[in-house]
């Protein structure tokens, strides 16, 4: 910016006096001091524009980046997918071929589960695998009748 010491300034305040005059000079002053203000104020907001407009070039210009980037991960993983799919597709009809479905017998299950020398029932009962529970329907987690009513009460009252 434009360098003014103490000496420009007494140089420019003696000549605004003399061409101006002492009546005037402190009306002139405090117009050209909102003038100043107004032209800094103006010069901030321009550069703020500038500086945001700058900012959404960027923004738009990473957005467009991690589409492209989003668009390549989405055609590695489809192409993934497919080759997984036809993989699989295949190993299946190897193992149709090979082996036979047999459906699921809870007697069997049980007999394959038991364990020596413990024959009780809730033992029994226990010792059956996870995911039998699960495609059998059978509860995997006891409640007490309290508990069970406190659930009926909670969801009938919504």
């Amino acid at each position: 910016m434009i360098d003014l010491g103490v000496s420009k300034l007494a140089l420019i305040a003696v000549v605004a006096l003399v061409v101006v005059g002492p009546e005037r000079l402190p009306k002139v002053a405090r117009m050209a001091g909102n003038l100043f203000g107004r032209a800094q104020r103006y010069m901030a907001d321009v550069k703020s524009e500038v500086n945001r407009q700058m900012e959404i070039e960027e923004f738009k210009k990473l957005r467009e980046e991690s589409a492209s980037a989003l668009k390549e991960v989405e055609n590695s993983i489809n192409s993934t997918v497919q080759e997984a799919g036809t993989h699989l597709s295949d190993q299946a009809d190897i193992f149709e071929t090979t082996f036979e479905k047999t459906p699921l017998d809870e007697q069997e299950v049980l007999r394959k589960t038991k364990r020596q020398g413990r024959s009780s029932w809730g033992v029994r009962r226990a010792a059956r695998p996870v995911w039998f529970k699960r495609s059998a329907g059978i509860r995997t987690r006891v409640q007490s009748g309290a508990a069970r009513m406190k659930r009926f009460h909670h969801t009938a009252g919504k």
